[in-house]
């Protein structure tokens, strides 16, 4: 790849693939020569009824399904837009990081797809998917400062440009998401547990139980939530002790847990905006933004330092081929989109990281590189 291809002028319209993890997805969008988005299509077939009775994904089961689903989902999305590949100009494909069982169907799909019909591939990074995704539907003009949260990441960026990411800090231990979800395991919620936690924390007494707020004295943007996943078992398993888990224990150690893991996202978000300058754009993106407790805490500390917050609409928080297709949209109007000998040679990858050069030690780092 390289940065001196001339930027693509006029529409273009993308065909998108996503398969990183347990949601099905395909979507047609259009981008305007004045980078506006038009999303003609946007469809999500959810595996979470297969995964459930598991307590979060299996890596074989999500694979399988993408195979069942994946075809009639592309077929399903390019008839709802009503255009056919013809008049696709791009076919944009997650090629990490995730599940590589995942990846590789659909980025395999979507090379069939590139060769049958004569239409360029754009192999997608998922998290710059995630980092471009507010741009489709809010005036994110570039720099701006980007909080990826979800199930299996936890950064902050500096996004200065399509293609230009500065990591200034990611988790050292579980990402939000995984933390969300390791929290309802331990106390009976059901599968998906970030929903599940949100909706028992608003009955619930935050204030009744302690829990840790990490890194206080450590310096840097980096976030770690192991701590209070650990003190939610420390305190149900001195409960059930005591006699047992009562429904309002359940519920006060999901507000518990919410309100400690929503003070350190903001925490360690206003330490990145002192960073970078008082006023801005802070984006929000990713599948625990759509947490209505985390978004607020998020919009005070935002205000505060006089950041403008803006946040994709849920539908585009989580895994979804829309922003897929706008990734590889924006890549091509920059003048960034892979020849096709590069896109062809595009490796499924579990690892893919945003900033290959960041400045803190990427979360699931270790003899194969950097996890994302």
């Amino acid at each position: 790849m390289t940065d001196d291809k001339p930027a693509r002028a006029g529409s273009m319209t993308a065909l998108g693939v996503e398969t990183s993890c347990d949601e099905t997805a395909s979507a047609v969008v259009r981008r305007s020569p004045e980078g506006r988005a038009e999303i003609l299509s946007n469809v999500v077939f959810s595996q979470i009824d297969a995964h459930k009775i598991y307590g979060g994904v299996v890596p074989e089961i999500a694979a399988r399904a993408h195979v069942d689903r994946l075809d009639g989902l592309i077929a399903q999305a390019l008839a709802e837009a009503g255009v056919g590949f013809g008049k696709i100009d791009q076919i944009a494909a997650t090629s990490g990081p995730g599940l590589v069982g995942g990846v590789m169907v659909g980025l395999t799909t979507a090379k069939a797809m590139s060769l049958a019909h004569g239409v360029p591939l754009q192999p997608v990074n998922h998290l710059e998917a995630h980092a471009l995704s507010a741009r489709m539907t809010e005036a994110a003009a570039f720099p701006y400062l980007l909080l990826l949260v979800s199930g299996g990441h936890t950064q902050l960026v500096a996004v200065e440009g399509v293609g230009r990411y500065r990591r200034l800090g990611t988790t050292i231990d579980d990402a939000a998401g995984e933390a969300f979800d390791k929290t309802a395991k331990l106390l009976g919620l059901p599968h998906p547990g970030g929903p599940s936690v949100e909706r028992r924390a608003k009955a619930g007494d935050a204030a009744r139980f302690e829990m840790p707020r990490p890194l206080l004295k450590q310096a840097g943007c980096d976030f770690s939530f192991s701590g209070m996943k650990t003190a939610v078992r420390v305190h149900a398993e001195a409960l059930v002790e005591r006699g047992g888990l009562t429904e309002r224990d359940v519920d006060d150690l999901s507000a518990a847990f919410q309100k400690a893991a929503a003070e350190h996202l903001a925490a360690r978000t206003a330490r990145a905006m002192r960073e970078l300058g008082e006023g801005g754009r802070l984006v929000v993106a990713g599948g625990v933004a759509a947490n209505a407790a985390i978004r607020a805490r998020l919009d005070a500390v935002a205000a505060e330092h006089g950041y403008a917050l803006l946040a994709p609409p849920p539908k585009l928080c989580t895994d979804n081929a829309a922003m897929v297709a706008w990734a590889g949209l924006e890549r091509a109007a920059a003048g960034l989109a892979d020849d096709p000998e590069t896109a062809y040679a595009a490796p499924a990858r579990a690892r893919w990281p945003l900033d290959p050069t960041p400045r803190t030690k990427a979360y699931g780092s270790g003899r194969k590189g950097a996890k994302a």
